[in-house]
C-alpha cells in the first residue's frame, strides 16, 4: 500500500488553471512587441526544382515590405542531421520548401508581397517512395546522400548510437523455430499531430552577433542549442519559452520558423514574428516519419521468438533532424517488447521529395512496432497462440537486458507489468472475446466484431539531463526556478505538488519561474514521458537540498540536530515536539536559500502501455467504428489523477489510435502536393464519435525518485494502432497489413473493390 500523501496522488487545481480559463495566459501570438513586423514565406509550388531567377521588384516596392529574403542575400545557415540543409537554398525538395521570406508592417502586406514576387524554376524529377528513392537512377535529394540514404547516427547519442539490432547467433535461431514467417508491413500514412497552436516565434537580432527568440516550444535550451550549431557558435542566442498550444512531439525543435524569424530581424533591425497558418502547419511543417519494415521472424510453439531478421526503411522527406534519434530510440523499444537473443535487424533512413520529419510522440518506437507487431502476428496465428499472453509473456522483465539508443547495454531494473496487463485483459473480457486469429468476437447481419491488444514502453523516461534551482524566501514562499514550459499537460503544477510535497508547503505559497535559456538552468525538456522521473528527480533534489540548508540555519536556535528537523505549512520545529517551533523567517529575514537538483541519464527503467480495443466493421460499407478501448498501465505512483487520466483519454488522436482508422496525410503521387492541407479534409473524431474508455492504472513502487513514480504520457498513445490493425483483421477474417483502415482498403481485403497500390506493402 502506498504511503499517505499531502498532495501527490490527490486532484488539486492546476497553477494555471484560472489563467487558461479567463483567457490572460499569454501564448506567443498574444505577446505585444514595439516596432514588431510580420513575416511570411513564400513556398515552392513544386516537389523538386531549382531557382533560375527571382524578380523581386514590384513586391520591393510595395508600401510597407521591409525585407524580402532570397537564397542570394542570406548567410549560409544550415540545418538537419548532418547540416546539409539550407535554411534558404537554390535547390528546392518538397512542395512548400522556403522560395523567399517576407517581413512587412502587417500580416496583409506580407501576404500580398509574396503574390507579388516572379520566379522561374527549373523542374526536377522528384521521388515519394523510399523504395522508389534508393534504386539506381532515382532523382538525388542531396550530393552528401548518395542513393537518397541519410548518414546514420545521432551525435548526441554518441559514438555507439544505436543504428541496428546485431546479436546472437541467427542460424542457430532458425533452427530452433518451430515456425519462420517472412513479410513486410508499413505504418506510412505519415499522421500529422495538428496541435491546436501552429508553430511560431518572435526573434529581435542585436548587432554584432546576439539574438533574443520568443518561442512556443517544450524545452528553451534544447532551442538554443540546436539554433547555436546552425547560426554558429559566435552568434549569442537567449530563448523564451511561452505556454504551448499543444505539441504532441512536434514542439520540441522548430528550427526552421525560428530561423526565419531571426534571418529578417537580422535584416532589418526590429522584432520579426512569424506564425504558421493552420494549412502551413499542415502542409509544410514536419510529420512523422513513414515507415516500412520486411523482415523474417522465427518463433516456438510457447511464443518463444528465436530470431529476428531483416530490414527497417524509415522515410525521413527532404531532409532528418531527428529521423537518426527516433530510428535509435525504435531499435532499442522493440527489443524491450520483443525478448528475443538473436538479431540481424538493419536499417536505412531515407530522403524523398515531401515534407521532413520530425519529433512526434511515440518516438521511434511506434513507427517500428506498428510494422512489426503484424509480422509477429502471423507467426502467433500460425503457432494458434494468444496474443495477450504473447506480449505478456514477451515484455522486458525484471534483471533482463537490451541495447539502448546509445549502444550501451542496460540490465532493467523496473518492475514486472504482468500484472497490469492480466487486470487489463479483465477489464476488457480479453478471454471471452477473443475467438482466434481472423475470427470476428461477434456478427450480426453485414457487422463484424473483432478485438487486438498491442504494448509500448519506453526507457527514455530517464533520458538525458535536467536541472532545477529551489528557492526559499524565509517569509515563508518558494520558487521553482526551471526552463520548463507549460505544453498542455500541467506538468509544471505536477511539480509544485512534488515541492509542497517535499518542503510540506500550501500550494498556493510555491510559485514557477518563467521559462528560458537565460537564467533558468538546463533542462532538455518533457520529452519520451521523462518529466516525472527526470524532470521530477531535479525538483525533488533541489527542493531537499533547500530544505537541508534551511534545517541547518535552524538547528541551532531549536537545539536539536539537522536530521531531527521537520517543518510544516512554514514552521520548523524538531519530530515528536511541534509545540516548541519557529517560523522559517527565525532563521533571517536577509537571506534567500537556493537549492539545486539535478539528474542524470538513466536507462535502466522502463514504462509500459498495454491497449485493449474492439472495433465493429460493416463489410458492405467497409466502415470501421472503434467500440471500445481499455488501456492498462502501472505507473508506480499517480502524481495527478486528472491529469493522468486526460493523458491515458487522449489515445485516440494526435497520431494515436485513430491513425490506424482515418488520420492521414494524403500526397498527390504525381505533385507532390497535400491533398487534405485543412481541418476539414483531414480527418479528425468529433465529441460525438468517441469511443467508451477505461483506464486500468496500478500503483507498484518503482525505484525512481522518492515519491516511487513514472510517467506514461508519451506512450499512451502508441500501442493502439497495431491493436487496431488486428481487431479489423481479425473481424474481417483476412489480414490488413498498412495503416489506416479506411472503408476502401477493408473492401479490397475483401475483394469487394479493386486494391490500389499502397505503400506499406504485402505481408
Amino acid at each position: 500500500m502506498n504511503e499517505p500523501y499531502r498532495y501527490i496522488g490527490k486532484a488539486t487545481q492546476r497553477n494555471d488553471a484560472v489563467g487558461i480559463v479567463t483567457g490572460t495566459v499569454q501564448y506567443l501570438n498574444d505577446v505585444k512587441f514595439k516596432n514588431l513586423l510580420y513575416a511570411k514565406v513564400l513556398r515552392s509550388p513544386h516537389p523538386h526544382a531549382l531557382i533560375k531567377n527571382i524578380d523581386k521588384s514590384k513586391a520591393e516596392n510595395l508600401k510597407g515590405v521591409k525585407a524580402i529574403l532570397t537564397w542570394e542575400n542570406v548567410p549560409d545557415w544550415k540545418g538537419g542531421t548532418p547540416g546539409v540543409t539550407r535554411i534558404l537554398g537554390r535547390r528546392l525538395r518538397f512542395v512548400g520548401d522556403v522560395v523567399a521570406l517576407i517581413a512587412a508592417t502587417s500580416e496583409e502586406i506580407a501576404k500580398e508581397a509574396s503574390s507579388l514576387i516572379d520566379v522561374e524554376y527549373e523542374i526536377l524529377p522528384a521521388v515519394f517512395d523510399e523504395e522508389e528513392a534508393v534504386k539506381p537512377g532515382a532523382p538525388q535529394l542531396y550530393d552528401e546522400f548518395p542513393g537518397n540514404i541519410v548518414t546514420p547516427g545521432f551525435p548526441i547519442f554518441g559514438p555507439k548510437c544505436l543504428t541496428a539490432i546485431a546479436m546472437g547467433d541467427m542460424d542457430k535461431g532458425f533452427a530452433e523455430a518451430e515456425v519462420i514467417v517472412e513479410g513486410t508491413c508499413g505504418y506510412a500514412n505519415i499522421p500529422n499531430p495538428i496541435p491546436p497552436e501552429p508553430p511560431g516565434a518572435v526573434a529581435l537580432w542585436e548587432e554584432p552577433s546576439r539574438v533574443t527568440i520568443w518561442v512556443s516550444n517544450q524545452a528553451p535550451h534544447v532551442d538554443r542549442m540546436t539554433l547555436s550549431e546552425i547560426f554558429g557558435h559566435e552568434v549569442e542566442i537567449f530563448t523564451h519559452g511561452h505556454p504551448v498550444g499543444g505539441s504532441f512531439g512536434t514542439k520540441i525543435i522548430t528550427w526552421q520558423v525560428q530561423a526565419f524569424a531571426t534571418l529578417l530581424s537580422r535584416a532589418t533591425g526590429r522584432p520579426v514574428k512569424i506564425i504558421y497558418t493552420k494549412e502551413e502547419h499542415i502542409a509544410a511543417f514536419v510529420l512523422r516519419p513513414s515507415s516500412k519494415m520486411h523482415a523474417r521472424v522465427g518463433m516456438k510453439k510457447d511464443g518463444t521468438v528465436t530470431a529476428v531478421s531483416g530490414k527497417w526503411l524509415v522515410g525521413t522527406g527532404h531532409y532528418s533532424m531527428t529521423s537518426q534519434a527516433q530510428l535509435a530510440v525504435g531499435l532499442g523499444e522493440v527489443q524491450i517488447m520483443t525478448r528475443c537473443a538473436n538479431w540481424d535487424l538493419q536499417t536505412d533512413i531515407i530522403c524523398t521529395n515531401r515534407n521532413a520529419s520530425g519529433s512526434v510522440r511515440g518516438f521511434g518506437g511506434q513507427e517500428l512496432k506498428c510494422a512489426f507487431i503484424p509480422i509477429l502476428s502471423r507467426a502467433m496465428a500460425q503457432l494458434n497462440l494468444d496474443p495477450f499472453e504473447f506480449i505478456k509473456k514477451n515484455y522486458i522483465k525484471p534483471g533482463e537486458g537490451y541495447f539502448w539508443r546509445d549502444g550501451n547495454w542496460y540490465i532493467y531494473r523496473g518492475i514486472d507489468y504482468s500484472e497490469a496487463m492480466d487486470k487489463g485483459a479483465e477489464r476488457f473480457g480479453w478471454k471471452e472475446k477473443w475467438r482466434g486469429w481472423l475470427q470476428p468476437s461477434a456478427q450480426k447481419g453485414s457487422l463484424r466484431s473483432g478485438v487486438g491488444v498491442g504494448v509500448h514502453g519506453n526507457a527514455d523516461i530517464g533520458e538525458d539531463t535536467s536541472e532545477a534551482y529551489v528557492r526559499l524566501s524565509t517569509e515563508g514562499t518558494v520558487t521553482l526556478i526551471t526552463s520548463l514550459t507549460e505544453h498542455g499537460t500541467g506538468q509544471r503544477s505536477n511539480y509544485v505538488k512534488m515541492i509542497g510535497e517535499v518542503l510540506q508547503l500550501p500550494l498556493e505559497r510555491i510559485f514557477i519561474s518563467a521559462s528560458d535559456s537565460v537564467i533558468a538552468p538546463f533542462d532538455f525538456g518533457p520529452v519520451g514521458s521523462r518529466g516525472t522521473y527526470a524532470i521530477g528527480s531535479a525538483a525533488i533534489s533541489a527542493a531537499e537540498d533547500a530544505k537541508r540548508q534551511l534545517f541547518q540555519l535552524a538547528a541551532p536556535i531549536l537545539g536539536a540536530n539537522v536530521e531531527d528537523l521537520e517543518t510544516v505549512d512554514g514552521l520548523i520545529f524538531a519530530k515528536g515536539k511541534p509545540e516548541q517551533c519557529i517560523p522559517w523567517i527565525a532563521t533571517g529575514h536577509d537571506r534567500t536559500i537556493m537549492g539545486y537538483g539535478r539528474f542524470d541519464p538513466d536507462y535502466t527503467l522502463a514504462n509500459c502501455m498495454t491497449t485493449f480495443v474492439e472495433v465493429e466493421v460493416d463489410t458492405e460499407t467497409g466502415k470501421v467504428t472503434l467500440q471500445n478501448v481499455v488501456n492498462a498501465t502501472d505507473v508506480g505512483q499517480i502524481i495527478d489523477p486528472p491529469g493522468l487520466e486526460g493523458q491515458l483519454n487522449g489515445c485516440l488522436g494526435s497520431s494515436g489510435i485513430d491513425s490506424a482508422i482515418f488520420e492521414e496525410t494524403i500526397i498527390d503521387p504525381t505533385t507532390g502536393h497535400i491533398l487534405n492541407a485543412n481541418l476539414i479534409d483531414y480527418k479528425w473524431r468529433t465529441f460525438s464519435e468517441l469511443p467508451e474508455i477505461d483506464n486500468v492504472v496500478l500503483e507498484t513502487p518503482i525505484s525512481s525518485h522518492r515519491f516511487r513514480a513514472i510517467g506514461v504520457g508519451e506512450v499512451a498513445t502508441s500501442p493502439g494502432p497495431s491493436a487496431i490493425l488486428m481487431a479489423v483483421s481479425n473481424a474481417i477474417g483476412t489480414w490488413l497489413h498498412e495503416y489506416p483502415v479506411t472503408p476502401e482498403r477493408v473492401l479490397a481485403a475483401l475483394n469487394k473493390v479493386k486494391s490500389q497500390e499502397h505503400a506499406g506493402g504485402a505481408l
